[in-house]
């Protein structure tokens, strides 16, 4: 008779059926992702394992421990540059351009510091972060202390999944292979590898908000707030009213901010053409959508980092911050 695989009571825990299977506890869960991402987890025990919590919906305490493990194992610079704001990107875009990329640069060259971080190319026809900063001439870093330099040198870096933690990158890869995203393009995007002490989240799936909260509360996060971003990726939809849901000092609270925009400048970009974001920048191309977008976007982000007291402050803040932008050039391009 063959001995038990090691991996093989993690997955018993939450696969024996609805009455005798629970979620695992942020301790055992964080034990189970250090096996894999020590690679010490049978293929088939890793997609059996990502498969079940994806049906079951992965809860609070397990995102806790799985990000727990990530961090112990990341390749951290001795010296962590203090920033602002901890920017997760992971869905791509396919029906507007990536505005929230302008609305990030324009905060960064106001002296905000920002950490972004994302992959690429697991679902086909996306346009993606890592692709339009390559368009746009701004240098990806190549890993955390290329990060943590560009950070201390400036206020904007952009750095890969596969550079944080190759083994979550090819986790994500496997979405190809098992048909669905697994629950690391969730966990991931909780890392904060600098320790911002604000991060932005957005969702695509409202079941996913509470397990956003919740979980940055279990991790100790001082702000952090989620809401239903534009193709997944953390852009506000301004022709459409959206629900910020905060969780600040670990007290939740959420605002209903209106649309400005009218639905009819909403319309699907059908070019996708990351030309018209240069264009944009210099004041060339003043669509009033793109405009709302890459504006809306910064009112979230200044009123997660309480640079405003209330969403119309922080409107007028973000559009003040976009019109004394520098047009001549966008900043980092090289």
């Amino acid at each position: 008779m063959s001995q038990e695989h090691p991996f093989a009571p993690y997955i018993r825990i939450i696969g024996k059926g609805p009455r005798l299977s629970r979620p695992l506890t942020r301790e055992e869960a964080k034990e189970a992702a250090t096996m894999i991402l020590n690679k010490k987890v049978d293929p088939v025990q890793l997609g059996a394992f990502l498969c079940i919590l994806r049906v079951r919906t992965e809860d609070a305490g397990e995102g806790a421990g799985f990000i727990d493990a990530v961090r112990d194992n990341l390749n951290r610079p001795d010296s962590i540059p203090a920033i602002d704001l901890d920017w997760p990107s992971y869905a791509g875009k396919v029906r507007q351009l990536p505005y929230y990329l302008l609305a990030a640069l324009a905060m960064a060259e106001s002296g905000i510091k920002i950490f972004m971080h994302g992959v690429e190319g697991h679902t086909e026809g996306r346009l993606y972060t890592a692709e339009t900063l390559r368009k746009l001439g701004i240098p990806l870093a190549s890993s955390l202390d290329d990060a943590a330099e560009q950070l201390t040198t400036g206020n904007f870096a952009y750095l890969s999944l596969k550079e944080i933690s190759p083994v979550l990158q090819d986790i994500i890869d496997l979405k190809s292979t098992l048909g669905v995203r697994t629950p690391v393009n969730t966990f991931a995007r909780m890392i904060n590898a600098f320790d911002a002490p604000s991060v932005f989240q957005c969702i695509t799936h409202t079941a996913y908000r509470e397990i956003h909260r919740d979980c940055a509360k279990l991790l100790g996060q001082k702000r952090m707030c989620v809401f239903k971003g534009e193709g997944g990726e953390i852009e506000r939809r301004p022709a459409k009213p959206v629900t910020v849901q905060y969780l600040i000092d670990g007290e939740k609270s959420e605002e209903e901010w209106p649309a400005f925009v009218e639905s009819k400048h909403a319309a699907h970009d059908e070019e996708m053409d990351t030309e018209r974001l240069s264009a944009i920048w210099k004041g060339e191309d003043r669509h009033p959508y793109a405009i709302a977008a890459i504006t809306g976007t910064m009112a979230i982000a200044l009123r997660l980092m309480g640079k405003a007291g209330a969403p119309v402050a922080a409107m007028t803040h973000a559009q003040n911050i976009w019109a004394s932008r520098n047009k001549e050039m966008i900043p980092y391009a090289v």
